[in-house]
């Protein structure tokens, strides 16, 4: 049987909970999951699998490096272009109108995800579109 088999719950529960950047990989015996949990609730059933395939953790076949998302609904967001304000657009695509602008370093609230690219924030102004997330960084 191999790892992916072994831990096949595990895996598909995290796919199936929405865990973005999911990384599985087989190394020298040792099977590698990676990725970023939605949320602290998924995170924990995620170990809560992995502890009733493997109770007491003992194989040693498993390294799970799974972070919970800081970019979730309601969380403040700073803008990180490199010195320009940030488009704000009525939908998620560069084919969208402008609605809005967010300063650089302006500090803005997520209100959800469309995409992994696309964000839908707030401004400090209180408008509202959707913003590409690669000019966006959480706030811890």
């Amino acid at each position: 049987m191999s790892l992916q088999d072994k831990y096949k719950e595990l895996i598909d529960t995290a796919k199936s909970a929405g865990t973005s950047n999911l990384q599985v990989n087989e190394q020298e015996g040792v099977l590698h999951i990676s990725g970023e949990a939605p949320s602290g609730a998924v995170k924990d059933n995620l170990w809560n699998i992995y502890g009733k395939i493997d109770p007491n953790f003992l194989s040693g076949d498993v390294v799970m490096d799974i972070k919970v998302a800081t970019a979730v609904e309601g969380a403040k967001l700073e803008v990180v272009t490199q010195s320009s304000n940030l488009n704000v657009r009525k939908g998620p695509g560069i084919d969208q109108p402008v609605v809005g602008k967010a300063a650089h370093a302006e500090m803005v609230t997520l209100i959800s995800k469309h995409s992994d690219q696309w964000w839908l924030i707030r401004t400090k102004d209180g408008e509202e579109g959707y913003a590409h997330s690669q000019y966006l960084r959480p706030v811890e």
